[in-house]
Order: structure tokens, then sequence, then C-alpha cells
């Protein structure tokens, strides 16, 4: 029967093995401007092949890509989060802190 192997869990009648579809998964932004930093300090390697730097080139124009995009979708999230009780967007730019001393450090 196909309901024994399920010991004392709830199995429908018509189940496959436990296996959900897997999202496309973002890379999680972070990671990604970690790596695009690396892949900047690998370039700037004067011993780097042409070959490998090419390879580098396009994984950081990539890299560069998506980060620009989860920051235009983060941006979208939050002047949603910004609107005021009326329901009207207040559109407000964001106007960071700025760090002493961060804006020159190479």
């Amino acid at each position: 029967m196909l309901l024994a192997n399920c010991s004392k869990k709830v199995c429908p009648v018509n189940s496959t093995p436990a296996k959900k579809p897997e999202p496309l998964k973002k890379p999680d932004f972070e990671k990604s401007l970690a790596r695009l930093e690396e892949v900047v300090r690998r370039l700037e390697s004067p011993q780097l092949a042409l070959d490998e730097a090419m390879k580098l080139f396009e994984e950081g124009v990539a890299l560069s890509r998506e980060c620009q995009k989860q920051l235009e979708e983060a941006e979208g999230r939050v002047e949603i989060l910004l609107k005021k009780a009326d329901g009207k967007l207040a559109a407000e730019p964001f106007e960071p802190e700025k760090e002493s001393g961060k804006e020159n450090e190479a």
C-alpha cells in the first residue's frame, strides 16, 4: 500500500517524493557585490592573462547589472512604503548620511 511508507506523517495518496519546485533564486545582493569587488581586484592585477581577464570582465558586467536591478527593485519597494495616509505616493529622494572619510577611500 502507498501509505505504508508514510509512518506517522500525513501523506497524500498521489504524492511523489517530497521535492518542492525550486523558484528561481535571486543572488544575494551582498554576495553579488562582494564577488564584484573581488572581480575588480583581480582585473586590476597586471599578471592576469587576457582570456581570464575577459571572462572576469563578462562576469563583472553581469554582476553589476544584477546589483543595479536589485537596487532599483529596493527603491521601488521603499517608494511603496512611503505612501502617505491618503494613499498618494510621496516619492522623496533618498539622501544617505554622508560618512566622513568614506568617499575618498579606495
